[in-house]
């Protein structure tokens, strides 16, 4: 599943196509995804002009005239592409899973815009998309996501408060998304690894010190990945042909019995689970 920079770099390659283009209509081939397809849809947005698009969480959100958004999650399988009417076009992948090309089933929903169309596709059908109209039901939508990593509410009195008295893991706290939005499993390792903290620990036992090491490796984790054009998993191509490259930068996920790479560490990572997600961390300097 996508998490957040992967998102955060559909958002931004949405942008670049449909942002201030007007939707000619839109086409369902299949009604049936993790929530029923919304009825009059390509009714209600056909030719309306896109105003804003935005990522909250791991969501994107297109905002359309008339006060109208729609809601795309692309679940465990889900994938957008960008096919031009034109012959041989290659890189349609707009998201960051599986094939960099438009796979010949599960095409779902067609946008069709002039001279292009946007295409989701979704082998498990967990994805789904949602029209809500208004911004207060949109506001409402998401009023149990905690805040994003990057708001300025993320921070040391709002960490401390709701760590207190919390008895979960301070893994499972961070892939929690009614503490933080957007954050998963892969970041989540790379996070505490970064901060050198025991997935493990109880956390309303993180001191303030460990906390402000984590607002801060959060920021700079996901900042990175975004920069560098999110992960790349199953030989993701964007649409100019290009890898996500941040898991070349990985230092504890998907690193088992490779060596630490903190500074004067001399530990092994190692593989352990948490809540049936693998967890990857330092057998040393994550003690």
């Amino acid at each position: 599943m996508p998490e957040l920079p992967e998102v955060e770099v559909v958002k931004r390659s949405l942008e670049k196509y449909i942002l201030n283009k007007n939707l000619l209509k839109i086409i369902v081939k299949n009604k049936k995804l993790r929530f029923p397809v919304p009825k009059n849809l390509s009714k209600k947005l056909s030719s309306l002009k896109i105003i804003k698009i935005e990522r909250i969480s791991k969501y994107v959100v297109i905002e359309f005239e008339k006060s109208l958004f729609l809601i795309i999650h692309l679940g465990m399988s889900g994938t957008l592409h960008l096919i031009k009417n034109v012959k041989n076009f290659e890189n349609t992948n707009l998201s960051f899973y599986h094939s960099k090309n438009l796979p010949t089933k599960h095409n779902h929903i067609f946008f069709n815009f002039k001279n292009f169309r946007i295409i989701f596709n979704d082998p498990r059908r967990f994805g789904f998309i949602k029209l809500i109209s208004g911004k207060v039901s949109l506001s409402n939508y998401f009023k149990q996501l905690g805040p994003d990593p990057f708001e300025k509410k993320f921070n040391l009195s709002y960490v401390k408060q709701y760590f207190k008295k919390k008895v979960k893991n301070i893994k499972c706290m961070l892939i929690d998304q009614n503490f933080i939005s957007g954050i998963g499993n892969i970041y989540a390792s790379e996070i505490l690894n970064y901060s050198k903290i025991n997935p493990l620990k109880l956390s309303y036992k993180i001191t303030d010190k460990e906390i402000n090491s984590i607002i801060y490796n959060t920021k700079k984790v996901l900042r990175q990945s975004i920069e560098m054009g999110g992960t790349t998993i199953n030989n993701f191509h964007s649409v100019k042909g290009k890898k996500g490259n941040y898991q070349k930068e990985f230092r504890a996920y998907n690193r088992e019995s490779k060596r630490c790479k903190n500074k004067l560490c001399s530990g092994v990572i190692i593989k352990i689970n948490i809540s049936n997600r693998s967890t990857y961390m330092c057998n040393i300097c994550q003690k």
